[in-house]
């Protein structure tokens, strides 16, 4: 296939990096096994994948997929690892939360007080990581 002239930051040409071309060839072989593409086209594709020198002839071998191909990247163990590595740290979150509002009930049944002093901190203990867990997605 021949390739378009798609210029990186300095005006030349950005080269493709072995993981580039495994994940296209990731991507290729997805839309072969969802019928997508023909055997023979897909292995014309894998064929110039490993041809590919820069990142735009990569590129325009899963222009006609859908999304470029970029969902079948999900199933790649990388990608699973990141959504085990983000399901750990929520947990940690609500388990910080719940200890540090188990302390501060503790406390204040200790304390003998009359009036749930701690209260205003549920406040921060439970609705704090939820407002920041917001900002923080990209």
């Amino acid at each position: 296939m021949a390739s378009q002239q798609t210029p990186g930051s300095d005006g030349q040409r950005i080269r493709a990096s072995d993981a580039e071309r495994e994940q296209v060839a990731h991507i290729l072989r997805t839309a072969m096994g969802e019928g997508r593409l023909t055997l023979d086209e897909g292995e014309q594709r894998l064929t110039a994948v490993y041809r590919a020198v820069y990142q735009d002839d990569l590129t325009q071998l899963t222009a006609d997929l859908p999304e470029n191909g970029r969902r079948a990247l999900a199933d790649l163990p990388a990608a699973r690892m990141a959504v085990a590595r983000q399901r750990r740290r929520k947990a940690m979150i609500v388990g910080a939360a719940i200890l540090a509002a188990t302390v501060l009930v503790g406390v204040w049944m200790l304390s003998g007080a009359h009036v749930l002093w701690p209260g205003f901190l549920f406040f921060f203990v439970f609705f704090g990581p939820l407002t920041r867990g917001g900002r923080h997605h990209r």
